[in-house]
């Protein structure tokens, strides 16, 4: 019988319609191609079955007894997710290996390539960037970039939150909410400000795009959107922010201008980090069920493992919270300003 050669990458830019510096961006992860490109050369690479590296699938013969649960960074948010993956595999024989891939573009799969096969059997990846379905072990995604496409998913429902949490605001009379976004390039973050803008627009209230900023999930980034949106002529009544450390900053900023809150501003988080019980006031936000996903994700990959037939992709609900850091909207809204520097005659 003749033996088929193995695909090469120039096979699969040729039938991609792609270069080969292209299909070499796609394997190794690297910036500077869409989505739509991703997805149509990994369509290839799977339908080839193309293998850059053979090196891992040859040491696929022994099992190691470990999972890896793979974070791009140990924050809040994560650690919550690991709580609720190691309390799953709890008497399923295996160990458990916690890995933090340093937050950088295709972290994730350099993460996988040097681990897979060789130190776990399966993993379980948390918010990556750029995934795939032929990994040498199987994977499951938490909260993945483009939404469930490629992998077994576990996610939750971001648009009901941005709408409920935009909801509870106009309730108390809010119309000016500003809205500090997350990451552009992450799908449920696009979601929580769909939500948000569906609230607004069944309200008939117009979206004030000034007020819509992207924070990005970075609490310094937070910081300056934040006194950006506090110091306006005519500044928001309300912030809904993307995540609690994005609306932990804004509360933060508010305090340094001498605004109240909720008296003067109201703010809502999403997640229900434990940090947002701890803060003055205490936080309202959307709570997503994070340890509940992160269990959900590991007992998905434990059936994977084991070849239970089961859906691969778990949508779970989200809940609004309701605490101290919001109230009706002010009667008279002044602008913030900067303290004025003291002078000396």
């Amino acid at each position: 019988m003749e033996t088929r050669p193995r695909p090469k990458m120039s096979d699969v830019a040729r039938i991609a319609g792609v270069s080969v510096a292209t299909v070499s961006k796609v394997v190794n992860g690297r910036y500077g191609v869409s989505k739509e490109t991703f997805e149509t050369v990994q369509r290839v690479i799977d339908e080839l079955g193309y293998v850059g590296n053979l090196s891992a699938t040859s040491l696929r013969s022994a099992k190691t007894n470990v999972l890896g649960i793979l974070v791009a960074s140990f924050e809040p948010f994560a650690a919550e997710l690991l709580k609720g993956a190691a309390s799953a595999a709890g008497g399923s024989g295996f160990e458990l290996l916690a890995h933090a891939g340093n937050d950088t573009h295709g972290w994730e799969r350099r993460s996988l390539a040097r681990m897979g096969g060789t130190l776990i059997d399966g993993a379980v990846v948390v918010t990556p960037t750029v995934i795939e379905a032929s990994n040498v072990i199987p994977i499951v995604a938490v909260d993945p970039h483009w939404g469930p496409t490629l992998v077994p998913t576990v996610d939750s429902d971001g648009f009901g939150g941005g709408r409920a949490a935009a909801r509870y605001l106009l309730s108390l009379g809010h119309t000016r909410i500003a809205h500090m976004a997350g990451r552009e390039d992450l799908d449920s973050a696009r979601e929580r400000e769909r939500g948000y803008r569906a609230a607004m627009r069944e309200a008939g209230v117009a979206v004030d795009n000034a007020l819509v900023r992207d924070a990005r999930y970075d609490p310094d980034i937070a910081l300056e959107v934040a006194r950006e949106l506090l110091t306006m002529a005519e500044r928001p009544t309300a912030i809904f922010a993307a995540n609690d450390i994005t609306a932990l900053s804004a509360m933060r900023v508010a305090a340094e201008l001498g605004l109240s809150v909720p008296d003067d501003v109201s703010i809502v988080g999403f997640d229900d980090v434990p940090e947002a019980t701890l803060a003055q006031p205490q936080l309202t936000t959307v709570r997503q069920p994070l340890q509940a996903m992160g269990a959900e994700a590991m007992r998905m990959l434990l059936d994977i493992l084991a070849g239970v037939d089961r859906e691969t992709h778990v949508r779970m609900d989200t809940e609004l919270i309701v605490r101290d850091s919001c109230g009706p909207v002010p009667d008279v809204v002044n602008p913030a300003t900067e303290p004025s520097p003291t002078t000396t005659s």
